[in-house]
């Protein structure tokens, strides 16, 4: 895939421990177009590549915006962002994809956001306050000082939409949202990103007033929980070139494809962004990841080959 060629026009620091990065495409030729909930992946330089939410408004085809949080247990990534990446500074992105599609034939829309969570969220919100469409934001974070784009909701034309949640314990959290999520507003639908924690209480909250398909939810890091349980080596066929890998127990398919010289699409290497969703063409996948639904899961024709593997002694994949 063609990398885009960008430089770094402002950086700022947005709230406490998250920073924003205005990226622009210097030259005649606009930015790709994109779509609320849309992410791009950002050579931040070292090898290392990462997934940030597009925040920025899309009809600015000379910008993107995003906005990374420096985490505490930072593979590399939020650390070289924070560190490293200044004004003027070049980058290499990938254009922009959408796991996240906000559906914008919706009669109300239910956004939650948890931290950092609100970057895609709040594009949505742009989205649907441009549409006309009803809709109410939750932003929930730690404490005012580290809940991001404060003021561009605050002025924004749906300040009335938006409600801050700041400093709830768990207890405290989950009550708000059961009084969310009590009844749904017809033909509702709901959006939820932020820390894992947040987004299970919030979908298990929500499933029990809110049919499964109408609550979408978008994960910036894996569910560790989906990685438990014991491994066990397969083989590995490819349907198109006719191969066969051996993949260990200690082995993901993807790791095996490389060693090999075999080129497959990924990117975070985690099962959160679905670069490397493949068609499974025989066999049963061992789901691990963290980002396709259950209709995906239950019929088991795609998988994620960074972290997922088979259930059986054998799968085919068509590559």
């Amino acid at each position: 895939m063609a990398l885009i060629n960008v430089k770094v026009e402002k950086v700022i620091e947005e709230a406490e421990g998250v920073k924003a990065f205005l990226l622009a495409k210097s030259g005649f030729f606009n930015l790709p177009h994109y779509t609320a909930g849309s992410h791009i992946d950002v050579h931040c330089g070292k090898g290392i590549i990462r997934q940030y939410s597009l925040c920025g408004r899309p009809d600015d085809r000379k910008h993107y915006m995003i906005a990374v949080k420096r985490e505490d247990t930072s593979r590399g990534g939020s650390a070289q962002m924070h560190d490293e990446i200044t004004v003027g500074q070049a980058l290499e992105i990938g254009s922009p994809r959408n796991n996240f599609p906000l559906d914008e034939a919706a009669q109300h829309v239910t956004l939650l956001a948890g931290g950092i969570g609100i970057t895609p969220i709040i594009a949505m919100a742009d989205r649907l306050h441009t549409l006309g469409i009803p809709f109410e934001l939750h932003y929930f974070s730690r404490s005012d000082q580290h809940a991001a784009f404060q003021g561009r909701m605050q002025s924004g034309g749906y300040a009335s939409s938006v409600k801050f949640h700041f400093g709830l314990d768990v207890p405290q959290t989950t009550e708000c949202l059961r009084l969310i999520f009590k009844q749904r507003p017809t033909e509702g639908q709901t959006y939820i990103c932020g820390p894992g924690p947040f987004m299970d209480s919030a979908e298990k909250i929500a499933g029990q007033n809110w049919p499964t398909d109408s609550i979408h939810l978008e994960r910036f890091s894996a569910n560790p929980a989906l990685a438990e349980g014991t491994t066990k080596p397969f083989t590995l066929e490819l349907a198109q070139s006719g191969l066969t890998f051996e993949i260990g127990a200690n082995e993901t398919i993807l790791n095996v494809l490389e060693e090999n010289d075999f080129e497959a699409p990924f990117s975070c290497e985690q099962g959160v962004c679905g670069t490397c969703v493949t068609d499974v063409i025989a066999g049963a996948p061992e789901h691990r990841d963290s980002f396709l639904n259950e209709k995906d899961r239950a019929s088991g024709k795609r998988m994620c080959i960074c972290v997922s593997r088979a259930a059986g002694r054998k799968i085919t994949l068509d590559l």
